[in-house]
């Protein structure tokens, strides 16, 4: 069995990013999710912060494991030998640029192959930055993020939009 990268930000870890996640779990022996970490990017959440939630949210995934990295992801596969990177898509425009990332890759290594899995429709309209709006305005977001996220957020971010 190939070894098998699932790469992202996962600022928050959503409903949708655990769907990508248990369904990569039932196809491949084993899922290594990478927590990307790009320092021009502001995060809600540090990276040990995200592993942690992410860590939480996988426990009884006995084939998953959550890793931080703070270069490329072509880098990471390369260095541990992982030769499929998964990647989520909800819509035509996720398609358009993780296509465009899956070529940029190819290029840097030809051996490492994207293999992309369309969200479940329940799904198909979780953005974590929306998540974070309705949090900051202290909206309902239980049924776009796991629980344990969402007090995460809402102690990080629940008063600040309030004010």
């Amino acid at each position: 069995m190939p070894k098998v990268i699932y790469p992202g930000s996962f600022d928050p870890p959503t409903y949708g990013h655990l769907n990508i996640i248990e369904r990569a779990a039932r196809i491949f022996e084993s899922v290594e999710v990478v927590i990307s970490v790009n320092p021009r990017k502001k995060s809600t959440f540090s990276p040990d912060e995200r592993k942690a939630l992410l860590d939480d949210l996988v426990r009884g995934m006995a084939n998953v494991s959550i890793v931080v990295w703070d270069g490329l992801v072509v880098d990471y596969a390369k260095a541990t030998g992982a030769q499929v990177i998964i990647r989520g898509v909800r819509a035509l425009g996720d398609f358009a640029h993780e296509f465009e990332l899956a070529m940029l890759n190819k290029g840097l290594d030809p051996e490492v192959e994207t293999i992309f899995i369309p969200t479940d429709p329940q799904y198909f309209v979780l953005r974590s930055s929306a998540i974070k709006e309705i949090v900051s305005f202290g909206g309902d977001v239980s049924s776009l993020v796991p629980s344990s996220v969402e007090r995460a957020l809402r102690e990080r971010l629940g008063e600040e939009g309030r004010r």
